[in-house]
């Protein structure tokens, strides 16, 4: 355990002299005194128990010893190994290194994750990063308070003892039909009699149905579906009308026309948070940083609906 003891101050001394000849020349390249570079070897020659060098004096090169040559073997390999800890820990700290794991759901998993996660790689090509999608908000939480994650994607969560969440976007909700089927900005009672078309069961479902309970307006449901690809063909094939996030809506289809609610229903936050008590990566701040940017990016209610 000697050399696993040394200062690395030490080893590094050991290999100077080897390199330099000198005890002399050693502190010059290494920028101590020679007094120093002499303390130092003569320290860890004493925790060894033998000479490192030989010392023949006058104008000679010191030489090493069986011991010496020994301890400049190890020397090296021990502070290669912290040169590479070195580096590594630096590239982490600057962000340039580092694995996340990130947590999302299925309209951000489409729309927003893989801009945000193609931008970071581009910029960070060393980073490593890991998603997982989940159905179920309560899901996300509990698995970034398991650690699971590092970061998660959320909707209407709150700030707890927890969990620290970042609101990154408002979410519009908007009706989705065929094309002409309805005027660009509509009323909810405008909808009487309407057949919906929506999600099975499910924490964002449940958004919506509150948001028209609250306007006294009970839906009705002709199909479900768990898939907003599915949602939009049944919708553009005539089944019926869907009333989406503006997240989940493939704009840019001729088929079907996007009107806005007047009175709008509350819009959906979506979020992102972490763990309070628990230390990220410093990638991870940058990661948070793309995501507000690719959010802020994204088109509002106003490009696509004319209100």
């Amino acid at each position: 355990m000697v050399i696993v003891d040394a200062d690395l101050r030490q080893l590094r001394a050991v290999q100077a002299v080897v390199r330099e000849g000198s005890f002399g020349r050693a502190a010059l390249q290494l920028g101590y005194t020679q007094s120093a570079i002499s303390q130092q070897i003569a320290a860890l020659e004493r925790s060894i128990g033998a000479a490192i060098f030989d010392r023949p004096g006058g104008r000679r090169s010191v030489t090493l010893t069986a011991v010496g040559e020994l301890v400049v073997e190890a020397a090296g390999n021990v502070l290669d190994v912290a040169g590479r800890a070195d580096d590594r820990l630096r590239s982490l700290l600057a962000g340039e290194s580092g694995r996340l794991l990130i947590g999302s759901f299925q309209t951000v998993s489409v729309r927003i994750l893989p801009r945000v996660v193609g931008n970071l790689l581009g910029e960070r090509p060393n980073v490593v990063v890991r998603c997982r999608d989940l159905s179920e908000r309560d899901e996300l939480m509990e698995s970034l308070r398991r650690d699971e994650f590092d970061l998660a994607f959320l909707v209407d969560a709150d700030d707890s003892e927890t969990l620290e969440i970042t609101d990154l976007l408002l979410d519009p909700y908007v009706l989705v039909a065929p094309v002409g089927a309805y005027p660009p900005v509509i009323g909810l009672d405008e909808l009487d009699h309407t057949g919906l078309i929506g999600e099975p069961e499910g924490f964002c479902q449940r958004l919506v149905e509150d948001r028209l309970r609250q306007r006294g307006v009970e839906p009705e449901y002709v199909f479900r579906s768990g898939d907003y690809t599915a949602v939009q063909a049944m919708v553009r094939s005539g089944v019926g009308a869907a009333i989406l996030p503006l997240l989940a809506v493939a704009l840019g289809d001729p088929t079907v026309g996007v009107s806005a609610f007047e009175p709008a229903l509350p819009p959906r936050r979506i979020q992102i948070a972490k763990r309070r008590d628990r230390t990220l990566p410093p990638i991870a701040a940058r990661f948070v940083e793309i995501a507000m940017s690719v959010c802020a990016a994204l088109p509002a209610l106003d490009d696509v609906v004319s209100v």
